[in-house]
């Protein structure tokens, strides 16, 4: 028998490395010798580059650059092959890097993620896939396409820094100083965002406020959006409200598609294909997967949809251990997921389930293994 361990992590508590460990002790404990494959996954939010880091038996390359205030970090894209390299935007621009009471969208900047993607330039890759969830930024991308030699100028002909507030003086971008080796290289973007750049359902009025934005300065940024968008419309003819997925990240998606003619792709099908996972998962006779917690939004780009859309294609029956349930759970089946079985075992307040994590994630194991058990029987 071979089974396959392709779960999300349970965040802050289970991590996705951990999944694979337990559940690969539970199925030992239930069924004896048998084949297990575990591989920890991300939907191309915060973690997805030590996924598939892990999966591919990559290397970590550390780099300084500069956080989302401009301040020194440490931060490192993945080493996945000669031409191959994966990074998130996260480790540079993301929204946990920035204290709470400095969380400010009009001061953030996307800069350093382009400092990530220029230290990969530098060692030769030419494949470089980027993530972009959880940004502390709204600045466009002007600033990550401002590492990379982009300039945009304002009314007196200085050259912007590249941050939220700066939006609305934009008057003009300058392409020719941007690196040859970014026009040369092909860029996959991790993203489940469709939102345009600017409107009500764009980047500054969906996203901006958990970034720290106020009324007042998100009708400010918003402005400024609409006239950055103005100025890429009479500069290079596309409008980028009119792509999706132009808003995500802050407007980072825009930079990217405009700039780098990046391929935005769902964030959990390209880690699919990153760690080759079709090939990972035939003559298997179960895939089990999960996450914290599922609901309707499970359907749309999560790493349980992903997974089990993946094995449906293959007629491999697939297990779910999750958190918790909430609205709309029951939609996942549609996804190729046939069971779901929740990690806690009995009402408890939710801080006893996040102390007790673990163990209740392995017992949540062994429950689920045996009643797959059962179910072999009864076949």
């Amino acid at each position: 028998m071979k089974l396959v361990f392709a779960s999300d992590s349970f965040k802050g508590t289970v991590s996705s490395e951990q999944t694979v460990e337990l559940l690969t002790k539970a199925a030992h404990e239930v069924f004896g010798p048998c084949e297990t494959v575990g591989v920890p996954v991300a939907d191309g939010g915060e973690g997805t580059t030590d996924a598939v880091i892990q999966a591919r038996k990559g290397e970590k390359v550390f780099v300084n650059v500069h956080g989302p205030l401009m301040e020194s970090v440490n931060a490192y894209y993945g080493k996945l092959s000669g031409s191959e390299a994966v990074l998130e935007m996260a480790q540079a621009s993301g929204l946990p890097m920035v204290p709470e009471e400095l969380r400010n969208p009009l001061n953030t900047t996307t800069y350093g993620t382009g400092e990530l993607v220029k230290a990969a330039l530098d060692q030769g890759f030419t494949d470089i896939s980027i993530a972009i969830g959880g940004s502390a930024t709204n600045d466009g991308g002007m600033g990550f396409a401002s590492a990379l030699g982009v300039r945009f100028y304002d009314a007196e002909g200085n050259v912007l820094e590249g941050k939220g507030s700066e939006l609305e003086k934009v008057v003009r971008i300058d392409v020719s100083g941007l690196d040859e080796r970014a026009k040369k290289a092909h860029f996959t973007v991790m993203c489940d965002v469709t939102n345009p750049l600017c409107g009500k359902d764009g980047a500054t009025y969906t996203f901006g406020k958990q970034k720290g934005g106020t009324p007042e300065i998100l009708d400010r940024l918003e402005k400024g959006m609409c006239n950055y968008r103005d100025v890429i419309i009479k500069e290079f003819g596309v409008n980028p409200d009119e792509t999706p997925g132009t808003g995500a990240a802050g407007g980072l998606g825009a930079a990217l598609q405009i700039y780098l003619n990046a391929e935005m792709k769902s964030g959990i099908e390209t880690v699919l294909d990153l760690i080759d996972f079709d090939s990972l998962i035939e003559g298997a006779d179960l895939v089990v997967t999960g996450e914290g917690r599922t609901d309707w939004q499970s359907c749309f780009g999560k790493v349980m949809q992903g997974v089990g859309d993946r094995a449906k294609k293959h007629d491999i029956p697939v297990t779910a251990l999750c958190g918790g349930l909430g609205e709309g759970y029951d939609q996942i089946y549609e996804h190729g997921i046939d069971s779901i079985i929740t990690t806690v075992d009995g009402p408890m307040p939710l801080s006893k389930a996040l102390d007790e994590a673990v163990d209740l994630y392995y017992k949540g194991a062994i429950r689920m293994f045996r009643m797959v058990r059962a179910g072999m029987k009864i076949r």
